[in-house]
């Protein structure tokens, strides 16, 4: 597995890491924790050496998994988890909450479901309106001090926040959705990316599996699946959004390589320190998706590609109301 550098601070990583939260929480029923640790670790047989969690998944359930799965390679890979969320009394209701105490208070539960002493890169999971970005970014600076933290991440943050995030404490990555269908990154975060040295962590790149052509407007989706919620997924949006996955089918096919391949080689492609972060359930997914990384597109079929993609609208909100207004802060 080739490798890629995070940031300014240099984080080395598989160039394609391992989303983890599909194990437990958002597509359905959690994976029983014997099959989440084979996963796992089969990631790592094959190259993987960057793993993504977050306490919110679950609550809790996912980092234990990787703590478990990883405790025999800890000082060969990197993790990363995310803070920002206070629960309900029956953990489904989540609440933000980047208070400096509660930072503090989240972050040793981590490490000890995580079975470890440091937290590689430690991800703000949302922006808290209600909390200055400098006391969040103050209060891990002071965590990396104390060796409880080595790098600083934001998720869904907006320019404004990185900017004065990155003021306080250098910002080692970025992690929010880019892929195929969802390009806003492109119009204000890469460009600020590339100019303060953050690195990027795509997460959804298949487009939470729409662009593996598994997909359908007929296809159903359960209550405990994030999607049945999405208005992307919507069954007249997915209907409408076909001619994407269409397009991928055609592209992948004139390269020899499968719908998930191109566009995980795709995102790889548009900068040498983007590392998306794909998850399954399934080992022949893990594999297919891995073999991602050393396909390398030269700039004339990129080119293809973009001019294609930019002659199709999407339809459909990425995110239910409630949850879009706490993305991009």
């Amino acid at each position: 597995m080739q490798t890629r550098f995070l940031g300014n601070a240099k984080l080395e990583v598989s160039a394609i890491g391992l989303g983890c939260m599909g194990l437990s929480f958002g597509y359905g029923p959690a994976v029983s924790k014997q099959h989440a640790i084979e996963l796992i670790r089969s990631a790592y047989e094959k190259g993987v050496t960057f793993f993504d969690t977050a306490e919110v998944y679950g609550p809790y359930l996912n980092e234990e998994v990787v703590g478990e799965a990883l405790a025999p390679y800890r000082d060969k890979v990197v993790i990363a988890t995310k803070f920002g969320f206070t629960f309900g009394d029956d953990n489904k209701q989540q609440n933000l909450n980047s208070r400096p105490d509660h930072i503090r208070h989240a972050i040793e539960g981590s490490l000890k479901r995580l079975k470890t002493d440091v937290i590689d890169l430690y991800y703000q999971h949302r922006v808290d309106p209600e909390v200055p970005i400098e006391d969040v970014a103050g209060t891990i600076k002071d965590l990396i001090a104390e060796g409880k933290v080595k790098h600083f991440g934001l998720s869904e943050a907006g320019p404004e926040t990185i900017k004065r995030a990155h003021a306080i404490q250098p910002v080692t990555a970025l992690q929010s959705e880019y892929s195929m269908w969802w390009r806003e990154p492109e119009e204000k975060i890469l460009p600020l990316l590339e100019e303060l040295g953050i690195g990027f962590v795509p997460f959804s790149p298949l487009g939470k599996g729409f662009l593996t052509g598994t997909i359908d407007a007929q296809m159903t989706f359960g209550d405990d699946d994030f999607r049945s919620k999405v208005p992307r997924f919507a069954a007249e949006a997915r209907e409408a959004n076909l001619q994407l996955v269409t397009l991928v089918q055609s592209i992948a096919s004139e390269n020899g390589v499968t719908p998930a391949q191109i566009a995980l080689a795709w995102l790889l492609a548009q900068k040498p320190w983007i590392v998306p972060i794909p998850g399954t359930t399934k080992l022949h997914r893990l594999a297919e998706n891995l073999a991602a990384a050393p396909i390398s597109l030269n700039q004339n079929e990129i080119n293809k590609i973009t001019v294609a993609l930019q002659a199709i609208d999407i339809i459909g909100a990425r995110y239910p109301e409630a949850m879009q207004a706490r993305v991009g802060r």
